[in-house]
């Protein structure tokens, strides 16, 4: 897909390469294949597919659904959530066919959309996670970050692993690495002039050191440190879970190798979920 701002182009290659996957993960299910469990937390794969298809509407401006929750839904526990879950409940009901239909129909107007754009990348428009405004090339490219974690939801689910190196994926790990100052610096604790090297293998491949100044500030960089206080090692697929919240550290302590501070490190691991 070409656009017209070269800004948005990465994100929206990436949102396409995922929400095309999706679309073929899921158009072969029989009818009770939708309420399978997947890994977000509880969401089944017709939630999933319903909260893409949603979050698709609100990109297009489609009115909100006028809806309202159940009281027995115990997996909300913020407003945030109770706003995106609208979208969800409200197609909770809907046949497969209704579900692959809406899904096909809503990527043809959002491929529409995007090739259409003339909009600037830094225009504000309003977020479909909410009534806060972002810029219209952020929204892009949170949309392709979503899609992809989403398309990975489903594949777990569905035993059907790839495109763990998908343009997806390395908008996601820019992402997810972005907040790895706050996790590292204020939600652990790392004390002031420390470091810490997350060290990360697979099909995703990257080394990143955190810095916590005087200050307890941190930033994160590409180069090496030479005395950090912890250096974490893992695999890409373990990376993105545990940010994205799909597992908790204690069910894939094997999979991850800590050197230096176990204690600092512990806390990390504790506090890698930054998605909401």
């Amino acid at each position: 897909m070409t656009v017209h701002h070269p800004a948005l182009q990465t994100y929206a290659d990436a949102w396409s390469h995922s929400i095309e996957a999706i679309s073929e993960l899921v158009q072969p299910l029989v009818e009770g294949e939708w309420n399978r469990r997947t890994p977000c937390p509880g969401w089944s794969v017709r939630d999933v597919v319903s909260h893409v298809i949603g979050m698709e509407c609100e990109m297009l401006g489609d009115p909100r659904p006028i809806h309202t929750l159940p009281s027995d839904l115990f997996h909300i526990t913020s407003d945030l959530a109770r706003y995106v879950e609208v979208q969800v409940d409200v197609r909770r009901h809907h046949t497969a066919p209704e579900m692959t239909s809406e899904l096909e129909y809503t990527i043809i107007r959002r491929n529409r959309q995007l090739r259409n754009e003339t909009r600037s990348p830094d225009t504000l428009i309003r977020s479909p996670l909410g009534g806060q405004q972002q810029s219209l090339e952020l929204a892009t490219r949170l949309r392709a970050f979503d899609v992809w974690v989403h398309e990975q939801d489903l594949r777990t689910t569905f035993h059907q692993p790839g495109d763990l190196d998908s343009p997806g994926a390395y908008v996601a790990r820019d992402l997810l690495l972005s907040s790895l100052p706050k996790v590292v610096a204020k939600d652990a604790g790392a004390p002031p002039n420390s470091a810490v090297v997350f060290d990360v293998h697979g099909p995703v491949e990257f080394l990143r050191t955190v810095r916590v100044d005087e200050q307890g500030t941190g930033t994160i960089d590409g180069t090496p440190s030479l005395g950090p206080l912890v250096t974490i090692a893992l695999d890409w697929e373990t990376f993105y879970r545990l940010a994205c919240g799909r597992v908790r550290y204690g069910s894939v302590a094997d999979l991850v190798k800590i050197e230096g501070d176990e204690e600092l490190a512990r806390e990390i691991l504790r506090n890698f979920a930054v998605t909401p």
